[in-house]
């Protein structure tokens, strides 16, 4: 009979031997009892089943070499070293359950995220600069960019939050080329460290894309008001008859004006360079571009000036007055990210009951990337999503602590 010590290490070596596959079974039936049912197995009964797989296992080597099993001393340890091991793999396989997301998409798994080292804190909120790399490209089938649009992208630097991903970060960048250069068409792909790589077309027609459909554009000599702008709506009256049209563009003439010039000593008078061009006028004889019906373009036309031009009210933006009305009335708003396993995570708004459970109204969604306006409800909410939910401050807080 071999000495304790020896039996010892035989005991450890057979529970190696056959707990390597209990431990396996127990690790894997944690994970996905835990991933699927969010139930955690009994110790109990991982217990038994390891050491059936165990005595199972161990039971075909002892029919190949009856000597294994030895002493009582050898076949406690190997059963305390078997259950071990599989007490210890069910509790990895239940954590791993539990930490693992349970909506896994393509996008999240692909989705690219800023170097830390170019976000900046500014107000206590991350800031990242873009800066364009390289020359900016053309786009296949525009014309070329001109020098001057090039360097002014090239040059430009915009600044954005960095709490969003790089993917949606190239979208408000595209965006904000597109709309401050009125580019026909843009395409930017951003790296790690918020360099672009920028392709842009050049504005194609942009005075016919300012014109609505159905109506014509004209030009008239009237007394411009300080401030107008394009988007203005006003009235022309010439003679006998007044039309009314949108503002396309506007700019004061400064003929009969006499121009300024500054004398030098020696040398020659230089003229003082014309300021550049304001999206507003400053008043004065000038011509303006108006959008207006076909037949109210023909009356235009026929007259070299108009005798008056008068702006129209636009009244004030009622969206405006309603956030207004609503904090007058003791409302707040608030901006919340659903989080995993919340009230509102996997239902839509009207099985969560929003309203009538929370004394909330949800305003807004943003769902897989898109913003919903005053979503119904069977709008579907996911875990990540965006919303703008408008109550009381003491609702506000309930709704917040059970689902964001």
């Amino acid at each position: 009979m071999a000495s304790l010590p020896v039996e010892f290490l035989f005991g450890l070596y057979l529970g190696l031997l056959t707990g390597i596959i209990p431990a396996l079974v127990s690790g894997v039936l944690g994970f996905v009892f835990k991933y699927v049912t969010n139930v955690t197995i009994p110790g109990l009964g991982v217990v038994v089943l390891s050491l059936a797989i165990a005595g199972a296992n161990g039971g075909l080597m002892a029919l190949n070499d009856p000597t294994i099993i030895g002493s009582g001393e050898r076949f406690i340890v190997a059963i305390l070293v078997v259950l071990m091991l599989s007490l210890y793999a069910h509790s990895q396989g239940d954590r791993l359950g539990a930490s693992v997301p349970k909506r896994l998409n393509l996008r999240k798994l692909t989705e690219r995220t800023l170097n830390t080292d170019v976000i900046e804190l500014v107000g206590g909120r991350g800031e990242v600069r873009v800066t364009v790399s390289g020359e900016v490209g053309d786009m296949e089938g525009y014309p070329a960019l001109s020098a001057d649009l090039r360097t002014n992208i090239r040059e430009g630097e915009w600044t954005f939050p960095a709490d969003v991903p790089l993917v949606e970060l190239e979208t408000r960048f595209a965006d904000r080329l597109r709309t401050e250069f009125d580019l026909a068409d843009v395409a930017v792909r951003l790296d790690e460290n918020a360099r672009a790589t920028v392709s842009a077309a050049p504005p194609v027609g942009a005075l016919s894309k300012r014109i609505p459909s159905g109506k014509r554009a004209v030009s008239v000599t009237a007394l411009l008001p300080t401030g107008l702008a394009a988007g203005d709506e006003v009235e022309v009256t010439t003679g006998d008859r007044t039309v009314a049209g949108t503002v396309l563009s506007a700019k004061t003439n400064p003929k009969g004006e006499k121009k300024e010039s500054v004398a030098t000593d020696g040398g020659t008078d230089t003229a003082v360079p014309t300021p550049p061009m304001t999206p507003t006028v400053t008043g004065g004889e000038g011509r303006v571009t108006l959008a207006v019906s076909r037949s109210d373009a023909t009356a235009l036309l026929e007259t070299a000036a108009a005798d008056r031009l008068v702006v129209r009210s636009r009244g004030i933006r009622r969206e405006l007055e309603l956030v207004t009305l609503l904090r007058r009335g003791g409302y707040r708003f608030r901006k919340l990210t659903v989080r995993d396993d919340g009230a509102l995570d996997g239902v839509t708004l009207g099985e969560a009951s929003v309203r009538d459970s929370y004394r909330v109204v949800i305003l807004a969604v943003r769902h897989e990337g898109t913003w919903r306006i005053t979503p119904r409800g069977t709008q579907a909410i996911a875990a990540g999503d965006e919303l703008f939910a408008v109550g009381r401050p003491d609702a506000l807080s309930s709704f917040v602590e059970v689902a964001a």
